[in-house]
């Protein structure tokens, strides 16, 4: 035997001698758990002081080994509780979906940590992003749309549901109109138009299937002429509520051109052509501004486009201007090349103009009335009665509330005016608004689940 041999053996020996332990065996039926999942419909919510029925996030739990049903999810931290609280957080439903809500404390943002609990002593979190506005009147009859922060347009798509029309972009969305949200549904047909840029939809009305939409047909803030903001358009409705659908039935661009030159061969009566010149900024009381868009009583031709701006005489105090285009779906379908036109109406809304009007089968109207110049809630705003005949004076329901902030700017529908109890939905721009009191303007922010406009019930009588 070698001499390194030798010396190895007893190495070989000792280690053969160690024993060797047992481990015990697994339980048969014996669970692993993974570690939980969690995850939200959105990351970025929004809420109200003291609202009713806010937005909520739809939060989705899982966790391997373990039921659905055995998880629970909770608030642990918070990084304002000015703004909300852990305990401000509620989570509702079981099973892998629950719906998580918070109610505002205060104004501002905070970041909320969404913890889920499992089984096996394990967990996992989230942030939710959150961001709370200031109290408003009406808040129990009030609601917010999300997605966007510059309603100006709606009309009833039945079913509990309305298509809201923005001026800050060109997409037409579809809302429940009694819960607080995101919207169901979105539509966008600029490539189909022709167009790259805003629309400024600002007027919108139902016809049957038919819906007509018309941009502000002004120029921009800063006087400029932007041709896409001359777009008047319709789209079909097929389905209701929920599943309604739309597709675009037509166009016309010509509209401003044909009120001016209508205008100028009348002796220049309202000054179109000074107020849509380039350089003359449109919301001015002599500027050129189409705001509202509802047909005359009775008729499916004869369109009344409501003007913002200018007021008649073109003064402080002034009257507000409606303009009947007699030929209004000829012109969508291509049948007609120009507009033709019937006498304007001039009417006494108190010295306020057409932010909106809207007509029932009644043959009943009601016209939202605002500043020619205001973009927020710095000036009256207030609700006429009308029966749609020239040469009627409108009367006068209610002041609108002014103390929040947003600018009144769409009604959706007319109850009969005349029964007991009647309600009215109102819609406002709240683009310009500082909602979470940084000084950001709405329509700047940058998630969309922070932006949002509001829909309030009034009872009017």
């Amino acid at each position: 035997m070698s001499r390194s041999l030798r010396r190895l053996l007893p190495l070989a020996v000792a280690v053969a001698a160690v024993p060797v332990l047992a481990l015990p065996a697994v339980p048969a039926g014996a669970v692993t758990y993974g570690t939980p999942t969690i995850t939200f419909s959105a990351g970025y919510l929004s809420g109200a002081v003291g609202a009713t029925g806010d937005p909520a996030v739809t939060v989705t739990v899982a966790q391997s080994g373990a039921s659905a049903s055995a998880l629970t999810v909770a608030a642990s931290a918070t990084t304002r509780s000015a703004v909300a609280r852990t305990g401000d957080v509620t989570v509702t439903g079981s099973g892998g979906t629950r719906t998580l809500a918070v109610a505002a404390r205060g104004v501002g943002y905070a970041d909320l940590t969404i913890k889920v609990t499992g089984l096996g002593g394990k967990s996992a979190t989230r942030t939710l992003h959150y961001a709370a506005s200031p109290a408003v009147q009406y808040a129990a009859t009030s609601r917010y749309l999300t997605g966007s922060s510059d309603a100006s347009a709606a009309v009833d798509a039945g079913g509990g549901y309305i298509v809201v029309g923005d001026d800050e972009s060109n997409t037409l969305r579809l809302y429940d109109r009694d819960r607080s949200g995101a919207p169901v549904r979105t539509w966008d047909f600029s490539s189909a138009l022709g167009v790259s840029k805003e629309i400024d939809i600002e007027g919108a009305t139902r016809v049957g299937d038919i819906i007509y939409w018309t941009g502000s047909l002004g120029n921009n803030k800063d006087g400029v002429i932007k041709p896409d903001r001359h777009t008047v358009f319709a789209t079909t409705v097929t389905g209701s509520g929920a599943g309604t659908q739309l597709s675009l039935a037509g166009s016309f661009d010509s509209l401003r051109d044909d009120l001016i030159a209508w205008d100028d061969a009348h002796g220049k009566r309202y000054g179109f052509a000074a107020g849509a010149a380039d350089g003359q900024a449109p919301k001015q009381v002599d500027g050129f501004n189409v705001e509202g868009l509802e047909f005359a009583p009775g008729s499916t031709s004869t369109a009344y486009v409501g003007f913002r701006a200018p007021l008649t005489p073109a003064v402080t105090g002034g009257r507000a201007l409606l303009v009947p285009v007699t030929n209004l779906p000829s012109l969508l379908t291509g049948s007609a090349a120009h507009a033709a036109f019937g006498d304007p109406i001039e009417l006494d809304l108190g010295g306020l103009s057409v932010r909106d009007i809207r007509r029932n089968d009644l043959g009943q109207y009601l016209i939202v009335a605002g500043s020619w110049s205001a973009e927020d809630n710095s000036a009256p705003y207030a609700l006429y009665r009308w029966d749609g005949r020239p040469g009627s004076r409108p009367t006068k329901l209610t002041d609108l509330p002014t103390s929040d902030y947003g600018a009144w700017e769409a009604v959706v529908d007319v109850p009969d005016l005349d029964a007991p109890g009647a309600r009215a939905q109102l819609i406002t721009d709240d683009g310009s608004a500082d909602l979470y009191g940084d000084a950001t303007a709405a329509k700047d922010l940058t998630h969309p689940e922070w932006k949002k406009s509001r829909s309030t019930w009034f009872t009017l009588n």
